[in-house]
């Protein structure tokens, strides 16, 4: 069976950032792949995702080539407001509804793994990505005060969570000085980095265990068999396993996961650098936050000490209209301290959501994984997928087939409806942050 795909257009070039401007790790080349290679496993993407399962595929002692159709850390891997943290993008209530609690304990035990992999990754590895730890999730109005501490109740019940704290008044105002949030549950096993520098620092890793990355190499069809062979413009690899970690980018590669997730553009800005004493008016333990709005905005000082700053959202492919204003005056209200500053960079990046949120993890056949939708919780979980399905390739299934034990259903509307219906059900959301 032959699954083929339409390679990603120039529409797809990465806008700049402020992570590309501050790039502190040396990949070296990466060309493009040429000419027919063999390989136990072909890895498809080279996000946090690909990179991740490269690395521990070589480390288990497999050759492993990877492709990836642009560059390294070309989505959201190296465009995030890098944010770690635990949990999945939807409620964990989500995942006992659907798996029962004994399941659920043990997927939200394994996102606490997927933090604490983060770190040693980091340390092991020596990559330069400014990890810093403490994370607010903060309430905007009373209805999420009473939802946060509920949360938090039951984290510590039922999970035997004990990482959050809750803050209002002046020992809010120790962490972020805005008068916007009535309160906040502090994370402390959460946090934030430099989502392109962690990224390139995993692909530098995969290499030096023995990966061969090759970028500007799309994936234009896999034809299947034993083994698979994948074709690119430039050549192909046959291998006897293929991993895919395109995410939001899969381009109707595997026919099978048309519908499970879709693209959603998430924009951000970094200011020019505040300084101490500015930065310190607006985070001053260092902290990364989201509010607890469904259409959420989120925000963290970058080592250099600018505020950046994400949110809004398009399914449309479209900037929303006055994005740039909106953004600009969202700081302003949340910091008065900043009104006036400057804006450097402006930037956007798409994620995958499924429809109920949850990561969507699971094999075709016997030899193709595949681990998508984070729905903007990917930074740490993309980690921890790579290394599931490293598992899996070897024969361990278990952890993996935890997550893939979670039921999906494909978005309704087939592909002209599918946005349209998304776009209401988003505007119904906004419409409900603001009661």
């Amino acid at each position: 069976m032959t699954a083929s795909a339409t390679p990603p257009s120039s529409l797809d070039r990465r806008p700049a950032s402020w992570y590309r401007d501050s790039i502190a790790v040396d990949l070296g080349p990466c060309p493009p792949l040429a000419g027919e290679v063999r390989a136990d496993v072909c890895v498809i993407g080279g996000g946090i995702t690909g990179c991740s399962a490269a690395l521990h595929l070589a480390e288990r002692g497999y050759s492993v080539v990877l492709l990836e159709a642009s560059e390294i850390g070309f989505g959201a891997s190296g465009r995030s407001g890098g944010q770690i943290l635990p949990g999945l993008g939807t409620d964990i209530a989500t995942v006992e509804r659907a798996l029962g609690l004994g399941a659920a304990r043990d997927i939200w035990a394994m996102s606490r793994e997927a933090v604490a992999l983060t770190a040693e990754l980091i340390e092991r590895h020596a990559i330069p990505c400014d990890l810093a730890w403490g994370y607010l999730h903060a309430a905007v109005k009373s209805r999420h005060v009473r939802e946060l501490k509920a949360f938090r109740d039951r984290l510590a019940r039922d999970y035997g969570y004990e990482a959050l704290t809750w803050l209002e008044g002046e020992a809010l105002r120790e962490r972020v000085v805005s008068d916007a949030y009535p309160g906040a549950l502090h994370e402390s096993e959460a946090g934030h980095l430099h989502p392109l520098n962690y990224t390139l620092g995993l692909a530098r890793a995969a290499r030096d265990a023995g990966a061969v990355l090759h970028e500007g190499s799309p994936a234009l069809a896999i034809e299947r068999g034993t083994p698979h062979r994948v074709v690119t413009p430039g050549g192909s690899v046959t291998a006897d396993f293929v991993v895919l970690g395109t995410n939001a980018f899969q381009h109707r590669l595997v026919p099978e996961l048309t519908g499970r997730v879709m693209r959603a553009a998430n924009y951000l800005i970094a200011t020019e650098p505040l300084g101490a004493a500015r930065a310190a008016r607006v985070l001053p333990k260092n902290d990364a936050l989201s509010d607890a709005n469904f259409v959420l905005d989120y925000y963290r000082l970058s080592a250099d000490r600018r505020l950046i700053y994400g949110g809004e959202v398009s399914y449309t492919g479209r900037e929303p209209r006055g994005l740039q204003a909106r953004m600009d005056a969202k700081i302003a209200r949340l910091f008065p301290a900043l009104r006036g500053v400057a804006i450097d960079y402006r930037w956007g990046g798409e994620v995958a959501i499924t429809l109920n949120r949850a990561p969507d993890f699971g094999r075709i056949g016997q030899t193709l994984y595949y681990a998508q939708g984070y729905s903007g919780h990917g930074m740490a979980l993309a980690g921890l997928a790579g290394k599931l399905m490293a598992e899996a390739v070897a024969g361990q299934c278990e952890r993996f087939d935890a997550f893939a034990a979670m039921p999906h259903r494909r978005f309704p509307g087939g592909e002209r409806l599918r946005t349209p219906r998304l776009v209401l059900a988003t505007a119904f959301y906004k419409l409900r942050d603001r009661l």
